[in-house]
């Protein structure tokens, strides 16, 4: 397994894998997620590949088939009244492929982010999970992570 830059020739395989995981949200919260979506048009997600403020790190086996991803984003607050202005990398969202969960290709995918972001100059990594994505939770304090801030709501 290598882990690259996604690609272009990536985005049909991204496409499967994106709906992936908007299944699993829709299951935790059908009233916030709608099923069968499709989360970036091709145009959208073209346009994601090619900035470098926002990299999606790629899992590719030895045929470069895409195995999973992880969609970043360089954050900082400068100039910010209350915020100091650390550098972020901010993992929007990682897959790997439902049938080869448990090959720790997640946990290269996280270490390779972790490692992108120190070669960027961060000062930290950040993420979030759904409340209910139990599996994810379990995951990413395996990897280390620690509660940040709590998002929380009451539903009118």
């Amino acid at each position: 397994m290598t882990i690259r830059r996604a690609e272009l020739k990536d985005m049909p395989r991204i496409h499967e894998l994106l709906a992936q995981v908007e299944e699993v949200h829709h299951r935790i919260r059908p009233d916030l997620f709608k099923g069968g979506g499709r989360k970036y048009t091709d145009a959208e997600l073209a346009e994601i590949l090619a900035d470098d403020n926002r990299p999606i790190l790629a899992a590719v086996d030895e045929n470069d088939r895409l195995l999973g991803y992880a969609f970043c984003i360089f954050q900082q607050y400068q100039d910010n009244n209350i915020m100091t202005d650390v550098k972020t990398l901010y993992i929007d969202d990682l897959c790997v492929d439902e049938t080869l969960r448990g090959m720790h290709i997640g946990r290269a995918l996280y270490d390779a982010a972790v490692q992108y972001a120190r070669e960027h100059g961060c000062y930290n990594l950040t993420l979030n999970v759904w409340a209910g994505n139990d599996t994810a939770h379990r995951f990413y304090e395996s990897c280390g992570l620690k509660p940040l801030k709590y998002g929380m709501e009451t539903i009118l």
